[in-house]
């Protein structure tokens, strides 16, 4: 069974930095203490985890990569932000990982130093998006090869 769990600001979060430490090389930081953390879970086995602050620090174990547990974790991360009234979302992603979150509607913002920054209005969330172009800004065309 795949399931996520949500650990709430203020909670035990050692089972995601875990996960971060493996994906990132990095542990906790300042955000960890303002943020929600959700991880996604193989059976018992935590396989990923993401941040909702900004959204980031989407990370899964090498293992598990290519298996739909990002786009779970994406997906998690954009109905929590929406349930919770926000209005426009935002992240932070290397470049390389550009392509992979502008499936859901993310529009590059700004590159700067090998990374991107990335926005997409609440209105053009679309939980259900599996492809296409980035919710009309062009920047990707709907047959652009991903």
């Amino acid at each position: 069974m795949i399931q996520g769990k949500w650990f709430p600001t203020g909670s035990d979060v050692s089972q995601p930095l875990a996960i971060r430490r493996a994906v990132f090389g990095r542990g906790r930081d300042a955000l960890d203490d303002w943020a929600q953390q959700v991880t996604v879970y193989a059976g018992e086995e935590p396989v990923g985890t993401a941040r909702l602050f900004w959204l980031g620090d989407v990370g899964v174990l090498s293992g598990f990569r290519g298996m739909g547990y990002g786009d779970l974790l994406v997906r998690l991360l954009l109905f929590k932000a929406l349930s919770h009234g926000a209005h426009f979302l935002r992240l932070e992603t290397p470049e390389e990982a550009v392509a992979f979150f502008a499936r859901y509607g993310f529009c590059e913002e700004c590159r700067q130093g090998g990374r991107a920054v990335m926005g997409l209005a609440a209105a053009d969330v679309r939980l259900d998006r599996c492809g296409g172009g980035c919710a009309g800004c062009g920047l990707y065309p709907p047959d652009a090869a991903r």
